[in-house]
Parts: structure tokens; sequence; C-alpha cells
């Protein structure tokens, strides 16, 4: 995509495909147009429910959207402003300077502290990262649009969210979308696929509906 396209395709985008609601849509625009690029232990015996002990309530399980992974304050096109790209070309050292001090901003990403902990359902498009011999997903990241971290380039790091399944995932391919559940941590991962601020470590994920699964 040429970057007056990219320029068009920004005054006119209208909401994601599958409904999945971001803020990043710019952050998307603005790649293609710059072309940038513990495991569960059983409880103690003497711990386990008995008919005198109720079992503890699961925690609540809070719905998000891809804004709520950004800090409020935070400008992902800071370093970008005061460049006119039009004027250069793809090889100028300027631009190759300027976008190679952007990837390095976004990586390092901050995140949001407040959600370490939290037993989370969030919505996304997956980028596989490990299969079983059988094609079941082990491992994948989370993205907010069509196409991040494998037709562009990777968003920023609080855009992307490393997802390790509970049981391996059968059924699930490269950009599906996807409803994913399970405990949220604050924690950086540098994968070939791109550098992830968040995990999540699965105990469901779910095909894509408007109305989120239970």
């Amino acid at each position: 995509m040429r970057r007056d396209e990219a320029r068009d395709a920004a005054r006119g985008a209208g909401r994601p495909h599958g409904g999945i609601r971001r803020r990043t849509l710019a952050i998307a625009l603005l790649a293609v147009a710059c072309h940038i690029g513990v495991a569960a232990q059983a409880p103690a015996r003497d711990a386990r429910p008995t008919a005198s002990t109720p079992k503890p309530a699961a925690p609540a399980v809070r719905t998000l959207d891809w804004e709520a992974l950004i800090p409020p304050d935070w400008d992902p096109m800071q370093d970008l402003k005061g460049i006119d790209f039009d004027i250069l070309s793809d090889a100028d050292p300027r631009a190759i300077e300027a976008l190679s001090r952007l990837r390095k901003v976004w990586d390092e990403a901050p995140v949001n502290p407040g959600l370490a902990g939290q037993r989370v359902r969030l919505p996304g498009y997956v980028v596989p990262l490990e299969e079983t011999r059988d094609g079941a997903l082990k491992e994948f990241l989370l993205v907010p649009y069509f196409g991040a971290c494998i037709h562009s380039p990777p968003p920023p790091a609080n855009q992307i969210v490393h997802v390790l399944v509970e049981r391996p995932v059968k059924g699930v391919r490269s950009m599906d979308t996807v409803w994913v559940t399970g405990a949220m941590s604050v924690l950086r991962t540098d994968s070939y696929m791109g550098v992830s601020g968040y995990r999540i470590d699965a105990t469901q994920v779910a095909p894509y509906t408007q109305k989120p699964p239970r």
C-alpha cells in the first residue's frame, strides 16, 4: 500500500473486521504507510473442599478492549511528529533512522500495571508461535488488527499479548479472530514475531462473536 492510499484509508476507516474495537487503527495504517516493520499444582490434601468447606467462587472475569492496555498518557506517534514522510523516499537515511527509532520506542512501549493478576477476556487476531505435531495451537500472539506481525510490522508491545494455552487448541489458524480468557500478567517477551508487553495464561480460547463467551 502506498502512502497516499494509506492516508485515504485513514480518512474513511470504519470499525475493524469482526467488530473488535480498538484505538490502534492509526498505528496499523502508519505501519503500512511507512513500511516498518508455572504449571498448575494440585491443592494440598488438607486444603481440598469438604462438605463443611465451601468451594471458593471463581474470580470475576473482566472483559477488556485494546485501549485498556495502553496507558492514557502515552502517545505512540510522539516520535514521528514533525516528520513529513511525503518528502522522504524509503531509502532516505532520515526516514530509515526515524523508523528505527520508532521501532525501539514501540518495542519498549509502557503497559498498564493495573491489569497484572486480573482474570480477563480479550478479543483479537491470532499469530501462531508454536503448534503440536497434529497442528493444535500451544502458544500464540494476540493482536488487535488483521495482518499485524505477518502482513505488516508488529504494533507497539502494549498492543501485543503473548498467549499460553492450558490445553492445545485445534482448528485455530493464523489471523482467526478469537476470545481469549485467562490470567493476565505484565511480562515483556521477545518472540520472532514481535515484542509483547503482556501475557495471558489462557483457560479458554473461543471463536470470536460480538457477545463474549461465558
